[in-house]
């Protein structure tokens, strides 16, 4: 199975089964549950999934938006 070139990391929002689904298909997925972040703030997620070099998945849209156009408001990058 080939290796995708983007890293994973599944919010407590997305189920820990599309996790597993997605390793299947040969995606590094990472889970909160997995890294030890359960119930850490959204900002504490973002910064995480940037020091981890991951792309956050969730299903929080509008909470997520918000934070990202903090990060541009600041010329922060992630």
């Amino acid at each position: 199975m080939s290796n995708f070139f983007i890293c994973l990391y599944l919010d407590e929002d997305v189920n820990v089964l599309v996790a597993d689904l997605l390793k299947a298909r040969g995606f590094d997925a990472l889970t909160v549950r997995d890294a030890g972040q359960l119930q850490a703030s959204d900002e504490e997620q973002l910064a995480f999934a940037i020091s981890q070099r991951r792309t956050l998945v969730t299903h929080n849209r509008t909470d997520f938006e918000k934070l990202i156009q903090a990060y541009f408001d600041i010329s922060r990058t992630h």
